[in-house]
């Protein structure tokens, strides 16, 4: 990935994780490895599609752009390559932050990493089965990212209510609009960081946590915004997957908005304004526990105040980065959207709605789940099969 001079438009990229669903069982389908034959049949030589931890699960890329109609466009792409792939091995390819129903008994990817991390990590790794969404931001050097990294950290919780799309597990809901987000918490390495101060301190935090053991190599240390390894970009990893296509850009115009608001405060060698780690760590429960259907912590202060409000503060502070890029328009439509109806509440509607059909005697409650896995897999396909025709 590239970047751009400091006057001009950052690029941006996207990750994706997606389910692998059996639609007949609804429950997961261990298919990856015959879903990415079939792909590499079909596309030799197309990278877009790739393993993930377990079989369970698929991961998609786009390519840097500046332009974010251009990453709609790959992430409708790679979503169709996904779900014909998934097609041909049986299965679905389902946007959705966790498993939904039935038991997980996750079967591992053929990759002597993940292997090694199960056999490390336990049930931690073996409930990371998760699905994330990755926004890449590029940056114009390491020293920039990680001045990036230490100032949008109080906005981060915003970034993960605007995407939350998975409040049922195994069979329920569980009460929370991101449940993903509390289950990979449980990686030692993952979440909320300190400010780092400078590169040096960045570095140093990242040799001392390997040195413990929490994180296996670089690609473990899963802060919720880090350096990539591979691109120069800092990384933003807060997000749920998101059913909806312009849910995503919603989350990546936002996320490259705040990273270029941050890095011209560096530049301007404006103070880091860091609330203390407990604080933040509470603004990530609020925003998993009520998406944007609650109180968000407000990251100038310490008092929830409406998801709306909070919302609305970020687009003012990012507000002459969202017009330079052209991206004002889509956000203020995409805010109102989700405020309305995010994915984890279309989620429970599909749930309502296919509860509400149960027949004398039927288990309302898997009822109901069941139709929040039709759901999903609709809305799913339709991105790529009927694009255009809208997600919610």
């Amino acid at each position: 990935m590239t970047t751009s001079p400091r006057d001009q438009v950052r690029t941006v990229g996207i990750e994706e994780e997606l389910l692998l669903l059996d639609p007949a069982t609804r429950q997961v389908a261990p298919r990856s490895r015959a879903a990415l034959k079939a792909h590499r049949d079909r596309a030799p030589g197309d990278d877009t599609l790739d393993q993930e931890l377990f079989r369970h699960q698929v991961e998609t890329r786009t390519e840097p752009v500046t332009v974010l109609d251009d990453a709609l466009g790959q992430l409708c792409a790679a979503r169709r390559s996904a779900g014909e792939a998934a097609r041909a091995a049986g299965a679905a390819a389902v946007a959705s932050g966790i498993v939904p129903f039935g038991p997980l008994e996750p079967q591992v990817s053929p990759d002597d990493r993940y292997r090694a991390m199960l056999e490390q990590f336990g049930d931690v790794a073996r409930s990371g089965g998760t699905c994330g969404m990755h926004v890449h931001v590029g940056i114009d050097s390491p020293e920039e990212g990680v001045a990036v990294i230490d100032r949008v950290a109080p906005w981060l919780p915003a970034l993960l209510a605007v995407s939350t799309n998975s409040p049922y597990a195994a069979g329920r809901d569980t009460g929370y609009a991101s449940w993903r987000a509390q289950v990979w918490s449980r990686w030692p390495s993952a979440g909320t960081t300190e400010a780092f101060g400078s590169l040096a301190g960045y570095e140093r935090a990242c040799r001392d946590l390997l040195a413990t053991g929490a994180a296996r190599d670089e690609g473990m240390l899963y802060f919720d915004a880090r350096l990539s390894r591979e691109h120069p970009t800092v990384e933003l990893r807060v997000f749920d997957v998101c059913a909806d296509p312009e849910d995503a850009l919603l989350a990546a115009a936002l996320a490259r908005a705040l990273v270029s608001w941050a890095a011209d405060e560096h530049a301007a060698g404006a103070p880091v304004a860091r609330p203390r780690a407990e604080l933040l760590r509470a603004a990530h429960w609020r925003a998993s526990r009520y998406g944007t259907t609650g109180r968000l912590v407000d990251p100038r202060g310490t008092e929830p105040l409406p998801a709306a409000e909070v919302l609305d503060s970020l687009v003012a502070t990012v507000r002459p980065w969202l017009e330079r890029a052209g991206d004002l328009e889509r956000v203020q439509e995409g805010v109102a959207r989700v405020l309305r109806a995010s994915g984890a509440t279309q989620q429970r509607a599909a749930y309502e709605r296919a509860a509400r059909r149960a027949a004398p005697g039927e288990d309302r409650t898997l009822v109901g789940v069941r139709g929040v896995v039709d759901d999903l897999v609709e809305r799913s396909e339709q991105v790529w099969e009927h694009p255009g025709s809208g997600n919610g």
